[in-house]
Order: C-alpha cells, then sequence, then structure tokens
C-alpha cells in the first residue's frame, strides 16, 4: 500500500496539507482543505467529484462519451412499387387475358401454338418444343408481371424497359447453370446469377458489359426499385421486375430446378444489398 507523505513545512515554518488526492495509509482520502473523509480508500483528484460506484472523476478532465450505434436502415420502399417478396412460394396459374407484342409492334391477343398438355411448369422452364428465338413477347394487363407456360409476360402498363427486360429473360430461361456463364459475352450456352442478370438489364439496353455480384453492389441507385430490384451480395444475385423472380437459385422454389428461370418471390430477402436502376 502506498504511504502518506509527511506534511511540508512553508517558509514562515506553518505546516502546508497534503496535495489533494493523497491516499492515506489508513486508505482514508485527504480532501483539499487537509480534513479526512472516512470510509473511502477511492483516490480523491483535487476539488473533483466521485462518482456512485466510487470513481475518482477529476474537475476538467473529459467524460467518456458513449457512441451510439445506429443500425442501418432498410431504404423506403416507394409507393405503389411492385413487390418483391410473398408470403408463399405458390403462384396461381393466370387465366386472364393474354396478348403479344409481334415484330411489327403491334399488341394482338395470343394464341399458343403448342397443346396444353406440352407446356412446361408454371414456376420457371422451357415450353417443350419452343426454342429461345420462337419465345413470344407476351403482354398481360395491369402492373404485375404473370409467369405463363413457364415464360413470364409483361405487364402492359411498365414502361418499355421493362417490359424488354422480361422478354429478354425468357430468352434464357430452361438454359443450364454454368459458373461464369454470361460474362466472357452476353451470348452463352448457359448462365450463372449474375449473368443472368447481366442479360435481362442487357435486353433493356441498361448495361452495355456483364457484371458481377459485387460489382451489382454499386449498380445504379440503393433501394428498392419501381419496378426493378437486384438483391446482390459477394456470392449471389437475382432480381425482382414487375412482381417475378428472376433467379438461378431454387431457394423458396418448389420447382428445385437450376439454372436462369422465372420463380416465386421469397418470403424475405434478406443479406442482400438491394438495389435498382436509375429511374426504374
Amino acid at each position: 500500500m502506498a504511504l502518506a507523505a509527511p506534511p511540508a513545512l512553508a517558509g514562515d515554518g506553518t505546516t502546508v496539507a497534503p496535495n489533494p488526492g493523497t491516499v492515506a495509509g489508513s486508505g482514508t482520502a485527504i480532501t483539499g482543505s487537509g480534513t479526512t473523509v472516512p470510509g473511502s480508500a477511492t483516490t480523491m483528484a483535487g476539488s473533483g467529484t466521485t462518482d456512485a460506484g466510487g470513481t475518482a472523476v477529476a474537475k476538467g478532465a473529459p467524460r467518456a462519451v458513449r457512441k451510439r450505434r445506429h443500425r442501418r436502415r432498410p431504404p423506403a420502399v416507394p409507393p405503389g412499387a411492385a413487390p418483391t417478396t410473398a408470403p408463399t412460394p405458390y403462384v396461381a396459374p393466370y387465366t386472364g387475358p393474354l396478348y403479344q407484342e409481334t415484330s411489327e409492334g403491334q399488341v394482338v391477343p395470343y394464341a399458343p401454338a403448342l397443346p396444353d398438355g406440352q407446356m412446361g411448369a408454371s414456376t420457371g422452364g422451357l415450353p417443350v418444343g419452343v426454342t429461345a428465338d420462337a419465345k413470344p413477347d407476351l403482354l398481360v394487363p395491369g402492373s404485375i408481371g404473370r409467369i405463363v407456360h413457364g415464360i413470364a409476360a409483361a405487364p402492359m402498363s411498365a414502361p418499355p424497359q421493362v417490359q424488354k427486360m422480361i422478354w429478354a429473360g425468357n430468352r434464357i430461361v430452361g438454359l443450364p447453370y454454368i459458373y461464369g456463364g454470361g460474362h466472357g459475352s452476353f451470348t452463352s450456352p448457359g448462365y450463372d446469377c449474375s449473368g443472368t442478370v447481366s442479360y435481362a438489364l442487357h435486353g433493356a439496353a441498361l448495361l452495355s458489359t456483364p457484371m458481377d455480384s459485387s460489382e451489382f453492389e454499386s449498380f445504379g441507385e440503393r433501394g428498392v426499385g419501381m419496378w426493378v430490384t437486384i438483391f446482390t451480395n459477394p456470392e449471389h444475385a437475382y432480381m425482382t421486375v414487375a412482381g417475378l423472380r428472376l433467379d438461378t437459385s431454387a431457394a423458396d422454389d418448389p420447382s428445385n430446378r437450376q439454372g436462369p428461370r422465372w420463380r416465386p418471390l421469397r418470403p424475405s430477402n434478406a443479406g442482400f444489398e438491394v438495389r435498382h436502376p436509375e429511374g426504374l
């Protein structure tokens, strides 16, 4: 235990009290006036104070400031934005009116070229016997896209870029998953996750060079878009377009098929950076 220093003598012979803050051998603290404060072995500095826990706080000493950690809130969803989540993976078959945009830009009623028994599943896949070049550019009334025989029908009220994005996605639906596919060139026998997103964006003239999932973390603007939202992290990327999900992963998809496909919306998109093309 530290011992208190003996009182010093001033020039006139008077005794000067020990410096404030000295702790006597008995554990008694000495105040600035030379009086004792029993019951505490805590050093008291000058005219400073002691907190409730017995810890000395010197006068004028900077106080510790507790920094509040603000959690990064998810960006607000624009009013009227297309949905990006759904409580269940069930997609009801679409039975409403169906139209097709012709190569001349005319919108006409669509008549399926194949019998219903030869169509693919409603959660993704290529209609049997229909090649990529022969897939029709389908349209449905309203603002939400629909999956019809495995391919997506774009909503009539969507901007042209959104419609073209959906029709571009249709061209690669049913192709296999290939790691790195769609990165050396937009034309590929198969696509990976970010290659699929890149291809759809390229179809709408929104991307001139394929991007990987890490690069998509800084693409466009942050947050959910009105029509298009990209979910990305260093391991995976997918997108929702007009309420439809284009993804190579079968997560939350009862079909359990891999490769580029239109799939049910997920219950949650947690764990991903959220981006969208500017203006969409």
